[in-house]
């Protein structure tokens, strides 16, 4: 997985590919804890995920905590929102 991160004024922008799994995860786990505290807007364009897996989804979640809510999702595959779907996360992550 690669992430390319940037931040402008208190919003931030990860961009993920590859696959977030149990090898993965902790990648994502560092650069969301690397976060200044000042930003309060993440946006994680998943456009190039091929795959993620139950670790992968707890990192959103907790992504989704540390931002009080201030997350959003965007760019799924089709495939990957069948997995948040399944996950019932649909209904509570701001996806577009």
């Amino acid at each position: 997985m690669n992430i390319k991160k940037s931040v402008n004024g208190d919003s931030a922008l990860f961009e993920i590919d590859g696959w977030l799994d149990t090898q993965s995860a902790p990648m994502l786990e560092q650069e969301l804890a690397a976060l200044e505290p000042n930003v309060k807007q993440l946006t994680i364009d998943m456009s190039g995920l091929q795959y993620i897996s139950s670790a992968g989804l707890r990192q959103i979640v907790s992504a989704h905590k540390k931002m009080s809510g201030a997350l959003t999702l965007t760019n799924l595959s089709v495939e990957i929102m069948d997995v948040f779907k399944m996950a019932g996360f649909d209904k509570k992550l701001n996806i577009l």
